[in-house]
């Protein structure tokens, strides 16, 4: 049996005040369901999460059609003032019935105490959980209970929790809550799992810097969790904190030393603070763990050309080219460090594979016209600038061609 919202519920899920109009309630709709879209949930609670954007949906849906049949587009306050009252008379009369239902089921108690005195025996040790966390959102903290809510009939009926949370009120799935119990510290992997899922929402929405603080108490909570350690370098890095990042990385290389990925994330972290001597140590660690990956050969090749050392740079880029296909920003960087070295043809001859696998490239035709113009093979280099000039309006292609035109030897037709 579908469950039924009237007004007063409708506006309390979609968290709106009135007067309202329909675009407010589309507006409500679109961020409410990017907080509890099913594909944002928590391992194991994607159906609370559907059951909740459904009820979302279907309170909008009820809102939208009432806005649309109110004069001049808008529910007033009064309007949903009058569907409250009728709605509390309505649970009023459900009470008086459940009220008689209770008082029914007391005087069976008081029967069964008289006639069974250990059938209703309180436990020695209780308590009373007032106090919880939503395990969808863990970044909004502990809250306070404030009432569960009831809707729907029959097997298909849903409980709501209000909750105080941080933020503000928040109106959840009473199945999304996490009890929580202050004489017991929280398992080490439960505030990993609490942490890491608030981490990712943070990085969702952009904002590595809340992420990093998160991550934080995640990897206190245990320091050797390599996953914890990989997000952490990564949302110091992107937040431009790089001295935390650094940190971050060399714990994630003691804890796995023997993997190429967090050498690779060092070298770039080092790259981005300056510190060149460090990065290039980083990615020759790197290749001694993944000789076969060329990129890493290629980022090997590059910082060694930003050190100076145009011969290690030359050797590691001409390795690249040898264990995969090598990328066109590889073969380029190896251009240029022959280039640099002198050598003339090795330039040309890797410009012309960069040309072979990236037959559109604009910058690989226009580094090969220029590689060919410093040597006598001139109907090739203009053939060269022509590609490039296709592809893009590169001016200074255009006057090499332009040069290359004027200073050509002229040919005499035969009479």
């Amino acid at each position: 049996m579908p469950q039924v919202l009237d007004i007063e519920q409708a506006v309390l899920l979609l968290e709106i005040e009135p007067p309202f109009e329909k675009r407010d309630v589309q507006l409500a709709r679109r961020k409410l369901a990017k907080v509890w879209h099913p594909d944002i949930a928590p391992p194991g609670r994607q159906l609370e999460h559907e059951r909740h954007l459904k009820a979302i949906n279907e309170a909008a849906d009820t809102l939208e059609a009432l806005a649309e049949e109110s004069r001049g587009g808008r529910v007033t306050k009064n309007a949903v003032k009058v569907s409250a009252a009728a709605a509390r008379k309505r649970r009023a009369e459900e009470g008086a019935r459940n009220y008689a239902e209770e008082q029914r089921q007391r005087a069976e108690a008081a029967d069964r105490q008289k006639n069974d005195p250990f059938g209703s025996r309180v436990p020695d040790h209780s308590v009373v959980h007032r106090y919880a966390r939503c395990l969808s959102y863990p970044e909004w903290g502990v809250g306070s209970v404030n009432g569960i809510y009831f809707t729907g009939d029959g097997d298909d009926v849903q409980q709501w929790a209000r909750v105080s949370f941080q933020p503000g009120i928040r109106t959840v799935p009473a199945g999304s809550l996490q009890f929580v119990d202050f004489s017991k510290p929280d398992p080490g992997a439960e505030r990993v799992e609490r942490f890491m899922t608030a981490a990712k929402h943070a990085l969702a929405e952009g904002d590595f810097k809340l992420a990093a603080r998160r991550l934080v108490y995640a990897r206190d909570a245990q320091p050797d969790n390599t996953q914890v350690l990989r997000l952490m370098t990564l949302a110091f890095w992107q937040g431009g904190d790089y001295a935390a990042a650094g940190r971050a990385v060399r714990d994630w290389i003691r804890a796995e030393r023997e993997r190429p990925a967090p050498y690779r994330y060092a070298a770039r972290i080092y790259e981005s603070m300056g510190a060149m001597s460090q990065a290039v140590d980083a990615a020759e660690r790197e290749v001694q763990h993944a000789p076969s990956d060329a990129s890493a050969w290629e980022r090997l090749g590059r910082l060694r050309m930003r050190t100076f050392n145009r011969e290690g740079a030359r050797e590691a880029l001409e390795r690249a080219r040898e264990v995969g296909t090598p990328s066109e920003e590889g073969l380029l960087d190896l251009a240029l460090v022959l280039n640099l070295m002198g050598d003339v043809g090795g330039e040309v001859s890797a410009c012309e594979q960069a040309t072979q696998l990236f037959p559109e490239s604009e910058a690989a035709w226009a580094r090969y016209a220029h590689a060919l113009a410093r040597t006598d093979r001139v109907t090739e280099c203009l053939e060269a600038c022509e590609r490039a000039l296709k592809l893009g309006d590169d001016p200074e292609v255009r006057d090499l061609r332009d040069q290359i035109i004027r200073t050509a030897p002229r040919e005499l037709r035969a009479a």
